[in-house]
């Protein structure tokens, strides 16, 4: 295992991922591994449901959903993230190991990555060309923050929405409107 603490390339964390016998994430330079306090069910429902009523508008549409197996590559190869979901438009071939081109990335929140999902992962995924929206769901309070790219404006900016307790969320690239009892639904938030 590469020690996280030397810089290595991004063809050398390509190569050495493809034997980890954990996922890592890669960001400039250096590797992360993830989940090690460990994902809980509360996290995992959540994630569930959303590739649940993701999946099936995502197909009509000619699209895919992946749920936090398939790594997101920023434009300049500088950091590699596995988003717990990522829905993408553009066709990606049954090898790939990473997409170029999400639509709509989510995050459910951790104590582990709370901060790195609403610190630098904000500016890496919006730097995402294709990115129409970016989801973050917290797991402590039933609550939901809402990036959206300001289409409208030539893709330029973004707007922010946030929900506590009750509401509906609609979420551009597929067009689906959510309410939070749906994202959380079989948890205890």
């Amino acid at each position: 295992m590469t020690s996280a603490l030397r810089k290595i390339s991004e063809a050398e964390y390509l190569l050495t991922e493809e034997t980890s016998p954990v996922k890592r994430e890669y960001v400039d330079g250096f590797v992360y591994p993830l989940h090690a306090d460990g994902v809980t069910a509360k996290h995992g429902k959540i994630t569930a449901n959303l590739a649940a009523f993701l999946h099936r508008p995502t197909r009509e549409k000619g699209g895919y959903v992946f749920a936090s197996d398939l790594r997101v590559r920023v434009p300049d190869g500088s950091r590699y993230y596995y988003p717990d979901i990522l829905v993408t438009c553009k066709d990606i071939p049954d090898d790939a190991r990473y997409a170029e081109a999400p639509c709509l990335i989510v995050e459910v929140l951790s104590e582990s990555t709370r901060a790195t999902d609403l610190g630098q992962k904000v500016d890496a995924y919006q730097s995402l060309p294709s990115l129409q929206a970016y989801l973050l769901i917290d797991t402590d309070v039933r609550a939901v923050r809402l990036f959206i790219r300001n289409i409208e404006h030539g893709g330029e900016g973004w707007s922010e929405g946030y929900w506590e307790d009750e509401g509906e969320v609609t979420l551009p690239c597929v067009g689906v409107t959510l309410t939070l009892a749906e994202m959380y639904e079989g948890t205890r938030v």
